[in-house]
């Protein structure tokens, strides 16, 4: 289980899009570390931020697709912050120390957590235009564990593992599935599926959101199904195409969709 086997592209990935580290708090030791790729004049890029403990290599997928259609993306991998109002104001941190003003955030479990947590920490000046929330959650109280949590520092690796591979499900997955359980597991990332109510809960905080269900795909459909997973992401963004707030290069846009999206949104002058 050692050995990625997502797919021959990470290792390309690997070998040609830098991995920036910042430092923006006072204590040195906490390090953000990111790739930035796609066109630096855009100035609201698509920010992922990745599940528990999680790596910004996961989405390495959507960075070579997204950013070879002209959008702008950054993958994060956060340093250790100990509540989530720390995490907020590093993160603010790090946006003021790039300039961006404003980003649409993509958040898997608890990264989704956390973008939701941003968006309102800094509601009275936001920093978020938009949200994709993928298998994601309201509340850390659903994670609850027994005596066991605390003893999680405890265990050797294969322990950790052979804990997070026992919340997945048992029966036959198609290899593009099991690549990807392989590839999250192998970093001991998230320790288990959402509830149908976690799930349920966010229905309700958010009734008016746009849903994208995919029949496949598991809890990182972002590596197992990125095709489609990229597509819902271009279809989210398409909104604020010929805005301020595009994530995409205005050349890699024909004047005929900028057209029809001004037409279909009523976009004035005076957003633009």
């Amino acid at each position: 289980m050692g050995e990625i086997k997502v797919s021959p592209d990470y290792n390309w990935f690997r070998g040609t899009v830098p991995l920036k580290k910042i430092i923006v708090d006072d204590d040195d030791s906490k390090i953000w570390s990111l790739y930035d790729a796609g066109p630096r004049s855009i100035r609201c890029p698509l920010i992922f931020l990745p599940p528990v403990s999680g790596t910004a290599d996961v989405f390495f997928r959507q960075i070579l697709a997204l950013t070879g259609w002209g959008y702008r993306v950054i993958a994060l991998q956060y340093p250790v912050y100990w509540d989530h109002l720390e995490f907020c104001d590093g993160f603010r941190k790090l946006l003021d120390h790039l300039q961006l003003d404003k980003v649409h955030l993509f958040g898997a479990s608890l990264g989704g957590f956390l973008a939701q947590k941003f968006a309102e920490y800094t509601h009275k000046s936001p920093r978020v235009h938009s949200l994709i929330l993928c298998n994601s959650f309201s509340d850390t109280s659903i994670f609850n564990q027994t005596w066991t949590a605390n003893s999680f520092w405890l265990m050797p690796a294969f322990m950790l593992k052979k804990i997070v591979l026992g919340n997945f499900s048992s029966g036959p997955v198609d290899p593009m599935m099991a690549d990807a359980i392989d590839f999250m597991v192998d970093r001991v990332f998230d320790q288990s599926a959402l509830s149908t109510e976690a799930k349920e809960e966010m229905y309700k905080l958010y009734p008016n959101a746009r849903r994208a269900h995919l029949k496949t795909g598991g809890n990182f459909p972002y590596l197992c199904r990125s095709a489609e997973v990229n597509l819902y992401v271009q279809i989210h963004l398409l909104q604020f195409h010929g805005t301020k707030y595009a994530a995409i290069d205005p050349s890699m846009v024909s004047a005929e969709e900028l057209e029809v999206q001004k037409g279909s949104l009523g976009i004035s002058q005076e957003e633009q």
